[in-house]
This record gives C-alpha cells, sequence and structure tokens, in this order.
C-alpha cells in the first residue's frame, strides 16, 4: 500500500507495544478521516486506530429521524464534496453513513479499528507516551481529533425521580416507540432537544419541553436557504478571532432549526398552540414536584429576536450587493405563554418517560499534558496548543462555524497538516520520516 506521494506506507501492526511514531492522531470520526487525507497527500506514513468502527457514532447515537440540519452542499471533505442530485436537499441518517463509509473507501487509510487510547503523556525530551487497548507506543507529534461532545450531562435533579420514570439521554433515544406509552418530558431545546421534542409531538405524544435559552433561525428566508445567505456574506469563512464574541462563541448553543421534509422552521410556537406544553428553565425537583423559572416567555422571545437580526442582516446585504430577491413578511408569533407553569406535580400528569437533551461535556482526562483550561477544555489556536507537537482538530469554532462539521474541518486539516510536515525535520528523533499518523477514539 502506498500513499498518493507514491511513499510505501508502513504496515498497520495489530500490537503497537514499542512502536515509535512521528504523530499520533487521535480520533476516526470525519475529522481523523480528513487529517488522513491531509496527510496522506503531503507523503506523510500513517496508521488509522478507531476505537469502533467508522461512522459509529451516526450508526448508534441518532435518532431514526435523525437528517442534517446544514444543505448537503455543506458535506465537503477533503477532495470529496457532496457529488448526490440534492445538492440543497438534507441527509438523513443512513445517507450520512453512507456518505463516511464512501470516504472511508476513498481515502483508504491505513486502519486497525477496535483500539481505544488510555492515556497521553509527554516526558522531559518532548516524546508522547500513547498507551492504547493495543499496546503502549511513542510519537514526536500528537493530533487530537475527537470533536467535543463526549459525555452527556445528566444534572443532578435527575436521581430523584421516581423509578419508574424511564430516563433516556439524547444520544440513546431513537424513536417514540422505545419509550413506554405516556407522555415525554424532553429536557433541552438546543438542535437535539427542540427536533427530539417535535420527533414525539409528530408521532402523536403528548409532550412537555423544558424550552432553554438556544436561539432559533429560520430555514428559508426571501427565496433562499438561510445558510446560502450567510454563505454568500462570507459568514462561515469568518474566523473566531475576527467573531464578536470571539473565543466564547465556541460555548454558544446552536441555533435550531431543521431538515426534515425537505427543511422547515421548528417553530414551538406553533407545537404549543398544537398542544404542547412548554415551561422555562428547569431549576430542581423535589417533594414530587418539578420546578421551573418563569423565563418561558423570554426566551421565545430571545430565540425570535436572533432569528429576525439574521434576517435583518440579510435584508441589509441584498440592496447593498444589488440582489434581485422577493420580498418576504417578518415571522409573527402564533402563540403566546399565559401565566408561566412553576410547578408539575409529577403524580397529576402523564408523564412515564424523561428524554434529557442538555448537552454534552468535553472528556479529555486522559490526555495528561497541561494544555487545558479550568473547565477542561483545550486552550488553542485553531488546533495548536502551547505544547510543543499537540494539536487539536474538530473542536466547535476551532477556527470557523464550519470546524466541527463538515464544511469546515477539512480546512482545519489542510492547516494542521502543513504544520505537521514542516515539524517532521524538527522531531526529538531527528526527522527520520517514518511518520505516523495513528487515528483512534479516545477513551
Amino acid at each position: 500500500m502506498t500513499s498518493m506521494t507514491g511513499t510505501k506506507r508502513r504496515p498497520v501492526p495489530a500490537d503497537l507495544s514499542g512502536e515509535h511514531r512521528s504523530v499520533v492522531v487521535i480520533g476516526g470520526g470525519q475529522a481523523g478521516l480528513s487529517m488522513s487525507r491531509c496527510l496522506d497527500k503531503r507523503g506523510v506514513d500513517h496508521v488509522v486506530l478507531e476505537r469502533d468502527t467508522v461512522a459509529a457514532s451516526w450508526k448508534n447515537f441518532r435518532w431514526d429521524t435523525f437528517c442534517l440540519v446544514t444543505p448537503n452542499w455543506q458535506c465537503k471533505l477533503p477532495d470529496f464534496p457532496y457529488a448526490g442530485d440534492d445538492p440543497h436537499g438534507f441527509m438523513v441518517r443512513s445517507q450520512i453513513i453512507d456518505y463516511l463509509e464512501a470516504y472511508r473507501a476513498f481515502v483508504d487509510p491505513p486502519i486497525l479499528e477496535g483500539v481505544t487510547v488510555l492515556n497521553v503523556t509527554r516526558d522531559d525530551r518532548g516524546t508522547f507516551h500513547v498507551s492504547t487497548s493495543a499496546g503502549d507506543c511513542t510519537a514526536d507529534q500528537v493530533v487530537v481529533a475527537t470533536g467535543g461532545y463526549h459525555t452527556p450531562i445528566t444534572p443532578p435533579m435527575s436521581e430523584p425521580l421516581p423509578p419508574e420514570i424511564t430516563q433516556v439521554q439524547s444520544q440513546d433515544y431513537k424513536s417514540g416507540a422505545m419509550l413506554p406509552p405516556g407522555e415525554v418530558l424532553v429536557v433541552g431545546s438546543g438542535q437535539s432537544g427542540a427536533q427530539i421534542a417535535e420527533d414525539l409531538h409528530l408521532e402523536g405524544r403528548r409532550v412537555h419541553l423544558v424550552v432553554g435559552e438556544a436561539p432559533r433561525v429560520a430555514r428559508f428566508y426571501r427565496g433562499r436557504d438561510v445558510t446560502d445567505w450567510l454563505d454568500e456574506m462570507g459568514y462561515y469563512r469568518m474566523p473566531v478571532t475576527e467573531h464578536p464574541r470571539r473565543e466564547a462563541v465556541r460555548a454558544q448553543a446552536n441555533h435550531y432549526v431543521t431538515g426534515r421534509d425537505g427543511g422547515r422552521d421548528i417553530d414551538l410556537r406553533a407545537h404549543a398552540r398544537d398542544g404542547m406544553r412548554l415551561y422555562g428553565l428547569m431549576t430542581d425537583h423535589r417533594d414530587g414536584a418539578l420546578h421551573f423559572r418563569p423565563n418561558l416567555t423570554e426566551s421565545l422571545d430571545h430565540a425570535d429576536e436572533v432569528s429576525e437580526s439574521i434576517k435583518d442582516t440579510i435584508d441589509r446585504f441584498i440592496p447593498a450587493q444589488g440582489v434581485d430577491a422577493p420580498v418576504e413578511e417578518r415571522y409573527t408569533p402564533v402563540w403566546r405563554p399565559g401565566a408561566e407553569t412553576t410547578e408539575l406535580v409529577l403524580a397529576d400528569t402523564g408523564i412515564t418517560s424523561v428524554v434529557w437533551c442538555i448537552g454534552f461535556r468535553q472528556d479529555f482526562r486522559w490526555i495528561d499534558v497541561p494544555v487545558f483550561n479550568g473547565r477542561g477544555a483545550p486552550s488553542h489556536s485553531r488546533g495548536t496548543t502551547s505544547v510543543p507537537g499537540l494539536y487539536f482538530l474538530g473542536l466547535a469554532w476551532q477556527w470557523t462555524w464550519g470546524s466541527g462539521r463538515f464544511s469546515g474541518v477539512g480546512d482545519d486539516a489542510e492547516y494542521l497538516a502543513e504544520r505537521i510536515g514542516s515539524q517532521r525535520g524538527l522531531t526529538s528523533t531527528g526527522g527520520r520520516g517514518d511518520v505516523c499518523n495513528v487515528l483512534a477514539l479516545g477513551s
């Protein structure tokens, strides 16, 4: 097996014990495959280690009706843009899996699946020690490409809930059929929460939705998908250093919208009008009752304000660029809360299950290198850390809006591949050239 440059690839060992590699890249999803492609183009020999199988998270941790919320044209992994006949459509889960598996075949990475990275350290000589389930190896450089969504958040208030209530994390939800008959409480209204609540609502379930602070965005406006407008306006090319919120945007909740049924808005007000029960932020559970902050009106208004502000930006862009676009009426709220509910006695409802959709925590505890801030997130500049030779790839807003998505991860992979290539003669082994890119989903 050879790389794109004709360099003979080193064989993939089943046992990594005692192996030394110039570069180890940890993470085998779209970020890891992109890294593999970019290194291969530069003749950098590498082996791919994957904790599970390629696309496993898409197969195992998405619900049945899951689809992309960004149009297919934004799927542009390195040298492998979407080539189907529906660029403005939204791939469903099975199509996303097909796209990734086709990309794997295209990249043809030297891969060893079923290998977990357990620990990464760096010694005084600058050599990285990588402990894996397939043995311990060393490396001169390491790229962590495991993304940033590792551990689902479960609040302490979940523990005292009655044992007869089924609790499910968003990553484990498949459809209403997996839940017991009865009403469902969905906690969180980000992308996953809003879509799962809608999924259950459309199935005919009685849904109680705890609304958070996530903003929303219109699917279409003035004749085009809003993402088309934002792309033309340069938003997706804006680096995090130029964003008004700078690095704080990395922790910002994603706007909720859907690609389902060809793409449309998720209008929580309309769902409430049609029977979905909405609440403000849940504060605790005590004495058999759930308690909520009376901020539902505020949260719904904020989501609408963000959506309308995006339309304002589009409205200014259209005449400034001389674009011919139809005029469209603005959104009018179809429902408003009355007296806000601040307490819900569970025994008075038919709630039999809870779906937690309040996000994920990053978990890099297996990396014993001092590059993390007080919240456990890596400190970096476009994936480059203060520790020579340690990089990250696939993080939200690593450089642009698309860094953690199919649309922008490839640009960051190219950037890191250039940096890695420039260091090949400066490694602790004297640049012997036996560079290896080990892609493995960390712990």
